[in-house]
C-alpha cells in the first residue's frame, strides 16, 4: 500500500510541471489571439478611414457634389437675424442629429468646412439656419442606399408624429415630423413649411425610387438646457 501511494505521488509530480506547462501555453496562446485580432481590427479601421479619405481628395468636387439647390415659399417678410458661424474652421462634428426610431446618431459639420459634403458625411446645406435662430430652417441632406456613406438610409420608416432632435452648443433641440413628401430629382426642390415655427429639414432620396427624393418636415417642440 505504502508503495502504491509513493508511485501515485511520483506520478502527479511528474504530471504536475507538464500540465501547469500546458494550461500556460494554452493562456499565451488565447492571449496572442485577442491581442492579434484587435491589432488587425485596428488596422482595417485605419485603413478603411484612409482610402475613404483618399477616394475623397480624387474626386472632382463639382458643384453638384457640395451644394444642394433650395427654394422655399415666396415669403416677403424681413430675413432672419441669423449670426451663423464665424471664428477658426474646424472639420470637427458641431452638433449631432439623433432619431431613436431607426438608431441613428449621425455629426454634422461647420457648413464652411470642406467636409461638410453628402458624399462623406451628412450635409448642412448652404443657406439654412442653425438650431440657435427662432423661426429658422435647419437643412440636412444624406445619402441612402447601400453605400457605406448611407446615414439617411432608413428614414424611408418613419412616419409623422415621429420625433429626432439635434444637440447643438450644449442645448437639445427635440422636433416631430409635421410632413413628408416626395419631388423629383432634378438638382432643386422646394421646401414648405410653417415660417412662424423652427423647423428641421431632412432630405434623402426616395427608398427603392431613384427618380425622386424625399422632404421631411419637422417642427421643434422644446429646448433642454
Amino acid at each position: 500500500m505504502f508503495k502504491m501511494d509513493k508511485q501515485n505521488s511520483i506520478n502527479k509530480e511528474r504530471v504536475s510541471p507538464y500540465v501547469t506547462a500546458f494550461i500556460g501555453a494554452l493562456i499565451t496562446l488565447i492571449g496572442g489571439f485577442f491581442l492579434f485580432y484587435n491589432y488587425i481590427q485596428s488596422q482595417k479601421i485605419m485603413a478603411y478611414d484612409y482610402m475613404s479619405k483618399t477616394f475623397y481628395n480624387a474626386k472632382e468636387k463639382t458643384v453638384e457634389n457640395l451644394k444642394v439647390e433650395i427654394k422655399e415659399e415666396e415669403d416677403e417678410r424681413e430675413p432672419l437675424e441669423d449670426p451663423g458661424l464665424t471664428g477658426e474652421i474646424t472639420d470637427e462634428y458641431i452638433g449631432y442629429l439623433t432619431i431613436p426610431k431607426i438608431n441613428l446618431t449621425k455629426g454634422f459639420l461647420d457648413n464652411r468646412s470642406s467636409q461638410n459634403n453628402v458624399d462623406i458625411n451628412l450635409l448642412v446645406v448652404e443657406g439654412s439656419n442653425y438650431p440657435n435662430v427662432k423661426n429658422g430652417n435647419f437643412i440636412i441632406a444624406g445619402h441612402s442606399g447601400t453605400g457605406w456613406n448611407s446615414f439617411f438610409n432608413d428614414l424611408y420608416k418613419l412616419n409623422v408624429g415621429d420625433t429626432a432632435y439635434i444637440s447643438y452648443q450644449n442645448k437639445k433641440y427635440n422636433y416631430s415630423i409635421v410632413n413628408i413628401y416626395t419631388q423629383p430629382k432634378t438638382g432643386k426642390l422646394a421646401i414648405y413649411r410653417n415660417y412662424d415655427k423652427t423647423t428641421l429639414t431632412l432630405i434623402t432620396c426616395t427608398n427603392n425610387d431613384s427618380t425622386t427624393q424625399t422632404i421631411y418636415i419637422l417642427e421643434l417642440d422644446n429646448i433642454e438646457e
